[in-house]
């Protein structure tokens, strides 16, 4: 039998890959640590004009201090956003916590309040992650009324600060290594680990693959509803580092601790900030990071200036929806306009993050 000569199968064009540390404009991390840095010296310029003075030792410290709880809360939140999901009682847990620390650390040990503190947040998680999976409620509804759970039994507990912080733990919140607070250390260990758990394991791969497209996640084989429920773990805990930080500061457990400073919607504007999409497969701890920084330094300057309290929230405001219409704003050589893929063609990638000049397999 003569073999009949078929057509030569044309050639697969390679996939371009970003050059590892290759830095893009576009890229929202880049973007958001470009824009803290102009931020930063244009608050320079503004308040020196002014005849003040910004770029002091005390005001980085500051600044580094006031991104502690926030970034903390930030890190969590963004972990539990990628999944595609929301969490919005953080600032309710953050004040129980404060609570609950200072109180135990009263009565009992300093490593028996940060247990106690760290299982309460944990259980808040899977609390949050099991209403939003198992009763197939909105993460914004089922969060919602965790937060009105938490608020009630404060309110109904609590009439003031309560409980007393020891001196050895307060170090914690006031102590410093140069200009750079201890409590900068907290928050870049945690931030790692937030990274490396969403970068780097099989866990956060189906993070980045359920708010992606969780059908077609479900259909490649990852366990969505555990994931979800995974990621309100690490975000309640992250939250639960934030109060033991705020315990520290405060020296006592304060009701309004999380509330005053609005920890829900400050975490969700960080979040964004970094390019972290709100319909979830998109962003990371990175550009949050960027995103806490630049609510900082405003923060300063606006106190700096002595600014109307009212023109601040509408600067932020204008701050945010602008960094939203910027992401949103289709990049070269993607179609604006897209349906999100979904079924098989999809399947194949599930567990690859969205971030440029990185491929990752489940």
């Amino acid at each position: 039998m003569t073999a009949v000569p078929g057509r030569a199968a044309a050639p697969v064009a390679p996939r371009r890959r970003n050059a590892p540390g290759r830095f893009r404009l576009g890229d929202p991390v880049v973007a958001v640590w470009l824009a803290a840095l102009v931020v930063t010296l244009v608050g320079w310029l503004v308040v020196t004009a002014d005849g003040g003075e910004f770029m002091t030792r005390s005001t980085v410290t500051g600044i580094l201090q006031n991104s502690v709880a926030l970034g903390l809360v930030a890190v969590g939140q963004s972990v539990v956003i990628v999944t595609g999901s929301l969490d919005l009682s953080v600032a309710y847990l953050v004040s129980l916590g404060t609570l609950v620390a200072a109180e135990m650390m009263e009565s009992g040990s300093v490593l028996t309040a940060i247990l106690a503190v760290l299982a309460l947040s944990a259980a808040v998680g899977v609390a949050n992650g099991l209403i939003v999976t198992g009763l197939r409620v909105n993460a914004f509804i089922a969060t919602l009324g965790m937060a009105f759970i938490l608020r009630g039994y404060i309110e109904d507990t609590y009439t003031g600060p309560a409980g007393h912080v020891p001196a050895s733990f307060r170090r914690l919140g006031y102590d410093r290594i140069g200009f750079v607070p201890v409590s900068v250390l907290l928050l870049t260990a945690v931030a790692v680990v937030a990274w490396l758990i969403t970068r780097r394991t099989r866990a956060g791969h189906h993070m980045y693959a359920t708010g992606g497209d969780e059908h077609a996640a479900r259909l490649s084989g990852v366990r969505t509803g555990r994931t979800v429920v995974l990621a309100h773990i690490l975000c309640s805990l992250c939250v639960g580092a934030a109060a033991l930080f705020l315990a520290a500061r405060l020296g006592a457990g304060a009701p309004w601790a999380g509330t005053d400073a609005r920890y829900d919607l400050e975490s969700i504007a960080a979040v964004v900030l970094g390019g972290t999409a709100l319909a979830g497969g998109r962003g990371g701890v990175t550009g949050t990071l960027g995103g806490v920084l630049v609510l900082s330094v405003l923060d300063s300057i606006f106190n700096q200036l002595s600014v109307d309290p009212f023109f601040k929230n509408v600067v932020r405001g204008v701050v945010i929806i602008a960094a939203v219409a910027l992401y949103a704003r289709p990049r070269p050589g993607r179609a604006s306009g897209r349906p999100r893929d979904s079924g098989r063609g999809r399947a194949k990638q599930v567990g690859t993050p969205d971030a440029p000049g990185q491929e990752q397999s489940a």
